[in-house]
């Protein structure tokens, strides 16, 4: 996966005009889940990432709980945005790293995830908060 791809892929789905807006919008949702994932699921994600976005992830998750509320307000803090816009950039994040990862990595790290964070992973019609 390259990087302006992803980055391209969140732009379009968002709806956001600007390419280094679109890269922040990726890079601070990526920084969040790392800390959401627990164990060498950050390495797994990591070693399919680009570098530069790689490098945002810890070396190994600590596994923080938190909800999907929060994880929207965490991006939305790193981002300089609205918990709204947070989720709408998260969400399109989240469908192009499935679009973007191989075998199943996917599926292992949103398996890490409690229900509530069906809608980031859009398992589920998406809802404006």
């Amino acid at each position: 996966m390259q990087q302006h791809e992803l980055v391209a892929a969140v732009a379009g789905s968002a709806g956001i005009g600007d390419h280094e807006d679109a890269e922040r919008a990726v890079r601070s949702t990526v920084r969040v889940f790392g800390r959401r994932l627990a164990g060498g699921q950050t390495r797994k994600l990591a070693a399919q990432l680009p570098p530069d976005l790689a490098s945002t992830l810890p070396a190994e998750g600590t596994g923080e709980r938190f909800d999907a509320q929060e994880f929207c307000r965490r991006v939305a803090e790193a981002e300089g945005c609205s918990p709204q816009q947070a989720r709408r950039h998260a969400r399109a994040t989240f469908a192009a790293l499935e679009a973007g990862l191989t075998g199943h990595e996917y599926d292992h790290i949103a398996a890490q995830l409690p229900p509530d964070y069906a809608d980031l992973l859009g398992t589920e019609p998406v809802q404006h908060h």
